[in-house]
């Protein structure tokens, strides 16, 4: 299971289920004839397994804070009326959408969330990178009044957990569009211009298993055919080496807050939008797209 910023488990019976359709894409990109990321892949798995320690180590913190505010909750909602099943799905999912736009908009919160954002190529392993310091950045926090209303931290942890394994399958270029369920569902369309660098694609589609607080609060975007999509950092180079991937946006960060000049100005590098910081405007990103 999965405590928010604290270790991510997926049930041992999904691993068939990955394993076939990483299989399955495998095969479409030998259909295709365009070379496999392998590279790429095996950045992603070390990140994993440089991730599982650190994860698992602030489960323990973690749920002792979710266990201490349910035990001082305002009310209990009830799991075994299907309201209850249903409002703790939205709340859920309204919770990972404020967390994860957070993880763009707050640069502390990117230097984690960065991590999952370095791939040049969307693929399947992609889903896997994750950043091990999620703990340290907070976006955790925005689940902590879930607790207090009276929602089962072992029934948010279910719930998330399932958000995130479906959000798996989003990590694709071998689905096309889904028709209708384009307009509720989080697709694989949706999420390939969420991992997109293009200015026009920045900051889009935070949803997890749906797209409606996107769609209520501006941040939806669907893909334009005059602009192709990029994958990969806007403000960073290429690395396949899960040390860097996993620390540079900390270190830039801390070599920032150096650099900059008075208390607001070394506040506005550790807590301002990634893309206002020193570093990123150092760096002009090689590509022409709008």
């Amino acid at each position: 299971m999965a405590i928010p910023g604290g270790a991510s488990v997926i049930p041992l019976e999904f691993y068939p289920v990955v394993a076939a359709a990483v299989a399955a894409e495998l095969a479409w990109y030998a259909h295709r004839r365009r070379p496999y990321p392998w590279a790429e892949t095996a950045t992603s798995l070390a990140i994993f397994l440089i991730r599982v320690p650190a994860k698992l180590a602030s489960a323990g913190i973690l749920g002792a804070v979710a266990w201490f505010i349910w035990m001082h909750r305002a009310a209990t909602l009830p799991l075994d009326r299907w309201w209850g099943l249903a409002l703790l799905f939205a709340a859920v999912e309204f919770c990972y959408y404020w967390a994860h736009r957070l993880g763009h908009e707050v640069r502390w919160v990117w230097a984690s969330h960065s991590v999952h954002h370095s791939p040049t190529s969307l693929h399947l392993a992609s889903a896997f990178r994750l950043g091990a310091t999620e703990t340290l950045s907070g976006g955790w926090l925005v689940y902590l009044p879930l607790y207090f209303l009276g929602f089962n931290p072992v029934a948010v942890a279910a719930m998330l957990a399932l958000n995130l394994f479906y959000q798996f399958w989003l990590h694709t270029e071998a689905v096309g569009t889904l028709g209708p369920l384009e307009w509720v569902l989080n697709t694989p369309a949706h999420h390939r211009v969420h991992h997109a660098s293009n200015p026009c694609y920045l900051d889009r589609n935070y949803g997890g298993v749906v797209i409606v607080w996107d769609r209520l609060f501006g941040t939806f975007a669907a893909a334009r055919p005059e602009v192709p999509l990029t994958y990969g950092l806007a403000h960073a180079t290429p690395s396949v080496n899960p040390v860097v991937v996993c620390s540079r946006e900390w270190v830039a960060m801390g070599r920032d807050v150096i650099r900059a000049r008075g208390l607001r100005g070394r506040l506005g590098q550790l807590f301002g939008r990634p893309g206002d910081s020193l570093s990123a405007r150092a760096l002009i990103p090689q590509r022409d797209s709008p």
